[in-house]
């Protein structure tokens, strides 16, 4: 029996349909993928309290990954910085084919069994560390030849795939399976399979932000204020906490470069 992923999309002669039909259709495929990843949440959770437990002894994330996968990886780790104000280095994607194929795909990257561990290197990735392997497919070389030297080496590991009985899941630790079923467009995994691993990837960075204590209620207080927007979002969220005026909220903002930093500041003024 096929992959789910390879499997024939549930309809045809797509070329046929009026742009009302396609957008209704490939809509109702992606329905199935929020159903799909709450199946997997016991998996995602096991694999999120490793990676909180890693990180609280000092430990790095890392998402290694090919085409659509690998440039999820590299989306969710450079959000983590300006999102939680966390340093760089902390989260890492890493993809096969290195930073160009971030934008054009690189022929055969994903074949090389031994270079994604190779790249790895470059990190003096150890024990101490995380690495979740993504792939669609759950047999791509690149990631798997990565995952399971990793695991060999002593890393925890874990995996997001979308078929089961991958070598991939097999050699993780802590693996992710979530069906979506074909693609509207027979194999295209960017779509469904690229929206499920999406999903699961903010959840994983989120959840463990917030366990590190990288959100309080429900704001991001380190976020980095590189724009107006976030300027203002942090100016806002200091005027309610404190009950000051906009002028004042966003002179200390300024002053003390986050929302955290500067509440804190204002606590401990009025404290002395």
């Amino acid at each position: 029996m096929k992959d789910a992923t390879e499997r024939p999309s549930n309809y045809d002669a797509l070329e046929h349909m009026t742009v009302k039909e396609l957008l209704r259709n490939i809509n109702r495929e992606d329905n199935v993928v929020p159903e799909a990843v709450a199946k997997s949440l016991p998996q995602i959770e096991r694999l999120v309290e490793q990676i909180v437990k890693k990180m609280k002894n000092g430990g790095r994330l890392f998402y290694i990954g090919a085409g659509t996968s690998g440039r999820l990886g590299i989306v969710d780790a450079s959000e983590c910085p300006p999102t939680f104000g966390v340093e760089e280095g902390l989260v890492i994607g890493i993809m096969a084919g290195g930073d160009k194929a971030i934008r054009k795909a690189v022929e055969f990257a994903e074949d090389n069994a031994e270079q994604g561990w190779k790249d790895l290197q470059e990190y003096n990735i150890s024990e101490e560390d995380v690495l979740v392997g993504l792939a669609a497919s759950g047999r791509t070389p690149y990631v798997i030849g990565a995952v399971d030297k990793a695991r060999k080496k002593g890393l925890t590991t874990g995996c997001i795939t979308c078929n089961t009985n991958t070598k991939l899941a097999e050699v993780a630790e802590y693996p992710i399976e979530v069906i979506v079923g074909p693609e509207f467009v027979t194999g295209s995994t960017r779509m469904k399979a690229g929206t499920a691993q999406k999903l699961v990837l903010n959840m994983i960075s989120t959840a463990t932000m917030i366990q590190l204590g990288r959100v309080k209620g429900n704001k991001m207080v380190d976020m980095q204020l590189t724009n107006n927007k976030l300027v203002g979002r942090g100016t806002r969220m200091i005027m309610e906490e404190l009950n000051l005026s906009k002028e004042e909220a966003e002179k200390l903002l300024l002053q003390y470069g986050s929302v955290r930093k500067t509440i804190e500041a204002s606590r401990k003024r009025d404290q002395d």
